[in-house]
């Protein structure tokens, strides 16, 4: 299924169980999957119309009275556009929001530049109190949304609207704020967020057959980091990369960084090179923007020759 279809699945699961769970779209509810909502759930669905600010403005508000909103658009429209109402109408205000940013990064394809949010994590990443998570797969959005909304506080999630291939067991157990080993190693740590998950265990095989024993770490949240897995495979294997979709500035890496700043490690990053998108399709977009299994392989071997 396409992931923005199992998100307004357990979506309506959620809405038929809890009339305070509600929807507001900023004239997107047809490209976020929404739109069926609004026939089952005519009370628990609202479109703000091309006003994101407002809507975002109008969910605070509704959390201020026991709602528990969930409002969405594309990424850029769902952060830096409203990024003074996360921070003071939702975030300050401690207001149970949930943000949905659809399209993130290059997956925003053929839409181009204007629409291609590299920086949607550093844009919000320091609002405090705002937790910040990125589904691999629909096994975790499944099992993440139920968590997601009995969450209490403001959360920001970066939604793949499109299939990812699966990741994850049927019986996945997910938990908010612990990272996933995907895979262990001795040699080097690759922390990877999003849908590069996949390209990143590909990388790993890869380099399995050139004597690279390496680790993968799915970090489906962050913010806050979860500092005791990070730090624990770091230590272990005394080598470092990370892998996102995102600019390198401001996002995992940055978040990763932060967290290792005092092991004294090597480090390096496989993301947007601190540009902005262009118009094209996704394998063209991997290529220009060095997201791919083969740049993750050599940025790998970099990492483990400098530890």
């Amino acid at each position: 299924m396409e992931m923005r279809a199992v998100y307004a699945e357990c979506l309506a699961k959620l809405m038929e169980a809890d009339r305070h769970v509600c929807v507001l779209d900023a004239d997107l509810a047809k490209a976020s999957g929404t739109r069926s909502l609004y026939e089952r759930f005519p009370k628990q669905t609202f479109d703000c119309g091309v006003a994101e600010q407002n809507m975002a403005s109008i969910a605070a508000g509704l959390s201020s009275y026991g709602f528990k909103p969930w409002i969405e658009s594309f990424t850029p429209f769902a952060t830096r556009r409203i990024c003074d109402q996360i921070a003071i109408s939702i975030s300050y205000a401690k207001q149970n929001v949930k943000i949905v940013g659809t399209d993130p990064g290059i997956s925003a394809e053929l839409n181009g530049g204007t629409h291609m949010s590299m920086e949607d994590i550093g844009v919000v990443r320091s609002i405090p109190g705002l937790v910040i998570f990125e589904p691999v797969d629909e096994v975790q959005l499944r099992a993440a949304m139920p968590v997601l909304n009995a969450y209490e506080g403001p959360l920001y999630m970066r939604l793949f609207r499109k299939e990812l291939p699966k990741v994850f067991p049927e019986d996945y157990q997910f938990d908010l704020f612990k990272a996933d080993t995907l895979r262990t190693g001795r040699d080097l740590s690759i922390f990877v967020s999003g849908f590069l998950t996949r390209d990143a265990l590909e990388a790993a095989e890869a380099l399995a057959t050139e004597g690279v024993d390496a680790e993968v770490v799915n970090v489906h949240t962050l913010k806050p980091v979860d500092r005791e897995t990070v730090v624990a495979s770091a230590r272990k294997t005394g080598a470092v990369l990370t892998v996102e979709n995102h600019n390198v500035i401001g996002g995992l890496r940055s978040a990763i960084l932060e967290t290792l700043a005092e092991e004294k490690l090597p480090v390096c990053g496989v993301g947007v090179p601190d540009r902005f998108g262009e118009v094209g399709k996704l394998p063209y977009l991997r290529g220009v923007m060095g997201l791919t299994v083969e740049n993750i392989v050599e940025t790998a071997k970099r990492a483990v020759s400098i530890k």
